[in-house]
């Protein structure tokens, strides 16, 4: 046995399980996505928020994360030390969707900042219980007795629901709350209705997380110390600082992709229903190509097929840039560019967190090691939209309630193109910078093949 523990015994995991994992992703997909997609347009179109309060919103309650994410994969660690299994986390996390629910039911009369406070407590609240879902959650393929292969054989099933899950909330929540003529009303309604869609998907995750536990459950001694000193070992962890700076540049790169869509369709485009087919051009591909992705992975590794989905992702955002002169269907094939790239970049770093944790130690540090990674995407999906909230601040954003026309000025048009062409391309360049630095896939590639 190696250090990245390929172990005699991994087994081949059967299918049924796989796809009750997977469908757990469902509902987490709706609440990457809807918040990410709608939130800030939302505060600022619909609440009458000022871009730079309205960023504050969404940023303020995710800096908690980076303490509440570790603190959760610890206690996920403390759960599998004393119990054999991360369950009651994972059920507690399904309250999630009343938090989701709350997110869009701003009482009538509340505009402005205390809308904003509105929104950013039931943010903190789903934030935390998102947490309490996705560290055991994701932690699940550290937990089996599979190896370097089966770790991106199960991630794929995975990513192939979970963009599912995007591709549908991201359709449906635009719809719901109204399409162009979206009101309060259409937000709450969209809330309850994507709520109880998310519930039924969690609950099917948890039972397929017990039916993989049955068939596939590592029993090996530890290997190492946990809790709070697995979390220290995580942030000395040289493999692991890597990958995860990465994924930071990664997550925040996507996130400002999502926020900027509406704004794109609006005011660049200047067809608002368009969202819903920017949205579609950027997830749709996953559901093709994520089998590429897996088998390119197969061929080459995982870390030189991120590195050309990195690449495809800064040249792809650089052509949205240009905006309407470049005309809307290259517009929307640089978008479907994004949308392969983006599935390689969803796909190839969950399954290579496994391959770090399996070399660290074991299952007894997978809670932990977890944390810091969700940490590290919720930190991201913070500075996604708040750098592009700041980007409309500079430009000279002007809000506005739901119904009422504003006209921007040319430079407020200027910065929501650029922030949503330019600065993804210069963050992904970093993201591709960090992860050359990443070295374990080509002895844990090696390791698989023999």
């Amino acid at each position: 046995m190696t250090g990245l523990d390929q172990r005699s015994d991994a087994v081949t995991l059967p299918r049924g399980p796989l796809v009750g994992f997977a469908t757990g992703s469902l509902g987490m997909g709706v609440w990457v996505t809807v918040p990410g997609l709608l939130l800030l347009y939302f505060l600022t179109d619909v609440l009458a928020v000022a871009p730079w309060l309205a960023g504050l919103t969404l940023l303020l309650p995710k800096i908690a994360d980076v303490l509440l994410h570790p603190w959760i994969g610890h206690r996920c660690d403390v759960e599998q030390a004393r119990r054999g299994h991360r369950r009651r986390l994972l059920l507690a996390g399904c309250a999630l969707p009343l938090a989701f629910a709350a997110l869009f039911a701003v009482p009538g009369g509340l505009t402005g900042a205390a809308a904003a406070g509105w929104v950013a407590v039931f943010f903190v609240a789903g934030n935390l219980l998102f947490a309490a879902y996705q560290v055991p959650y994701l932690a699940t393929p550290a937990d089996l007795r599979i190896g370097y292969h089966e770790r991106t054989r199960l991630m794929a099933f995975r990513m192939v629901v979970l963009t599912l899950g995007i591709l549908v909330s991201g359709l449906l929540a635009p719809l719901l709350a109204g399409g162009d003529d979206a009101t309060r009303d259409g937000y709450l309604r969209m809330g309850v209705v994507l709520a109880a869609g998310m519930l039924a998907a969690m609950l099917v995750g948890v039972a397929g997380i017990g039916r993989l536990r049955r068939t596939a459950a590592d029993t090996a001694p530890p290997h190492g110390p946990g809790g709070w000193r697995a979390l220290a070992a995580s942030l000395r962890d040289r493999q692991f600082r890597w990958l995860v700076g990465a994924y930071l540049a990664m997550s925040t790169t996507t996130h400002l992709v999502l926020a900027g869509v509406p704004y794109y369709a609006e005011y660049e485009l200047g067809r608002p229903g368009l969202t819903t087919v920017l949205v579609a051009a950027f997830v749709a591909p996953a559901l093709l190509v994520t089998p590429g992705w897996l088998a390119v992975a197969r061929r080459i590794g995982k870390q030189p097929a991120l590195l050309a989905g990195q690449a495809a992702f800064a040249a792809g955002s650089l052509v949205l840039a240009i905006g309407r002169p470049a005309g809307l269907p290259v517009l929307v094939a640089a978008v479907a560019v994004l949308g392969v790239a983006f599935a390689g970049m969803q796909l190839l770093p969950f399954s290579m967190l496994p391959d770090v944790i399996r070399a660290a130690g074991g299952t007894e540090r997978a809670g932990t090691y977890t944390g810091v990674w969700t940490a590290t995407e919720a930190t991201g999906a913070a500075l996604g939209p708040y750098a592009y909230a700041l980007c409309l601040a500079a430009g000279g954003f002007v809000a506005s309630t739901a119904g009422q026309t504003v006209t921007q000025s040319p430079a407020a048009l200027d910065a929501l193109r650029y922030g949503f062409g330019l600065l993804p391309a210069a963050v992904m360049v970093v993201a591709v910078l960090l992860q050359r630095r990443y070295t374990l896939d080509g002895a844990a590639r090696a390791d698989a093949a023999h």
